[in-house]
């Protein structure tokens, strides 16, 4: 069985984390190397590896967390000034961990492009 990611082990209450919204499907904590005032991160429950290696099963999925952007946004208050939400994938995509995640990244103005 392959080590589980550290965003399972934060899932499992392995690691501890700033947790300010969690369902049946995700968790949204807030990110220990922020990049912007507020950088949080939303991680399903299921492990999916990157956005890239999506089934057609995961849809539902996908779009939960999505909606979940938008509910977590306007519980921090982020609605009005706007936000980015960001998905890395792959090594070239600057991905760190192999289980997909989004960002939510606020608080400032933010440039494009972003790299």
């Amino acid at each position: 069985m392959a080590e589980k990611t550290i965003f399972q082990k934060i899932a499992d209450r392995e690691i501890p984390a700033d947790i300010i919204y969690e369902d049946d499907q995700c968790l949204c904590f807030r990110d220990i190397a922020p990049q912007a005032p507020v950088h949080l991160l939303l991680v399903p429950k299921k492990l999916i590896t990157r956005i890239g290696e999506t089934e057609t099963s995961d849809q539902s999925l996908l779009g939960h967390l999505l909606s979940r952007i938008r509910f977590i946004s306007e519980q921090e208050g982020l609605s009005a000034d706007g936000f980015r939400v960001v998905i890395n994938n792959g090594k070239h995509g600057g991905e760190a961990v192999p289980h997909l995640h989004l960002h939510l990244l606020a608080g400032r103005q933010l440039v494009w492009p972003p790299g």
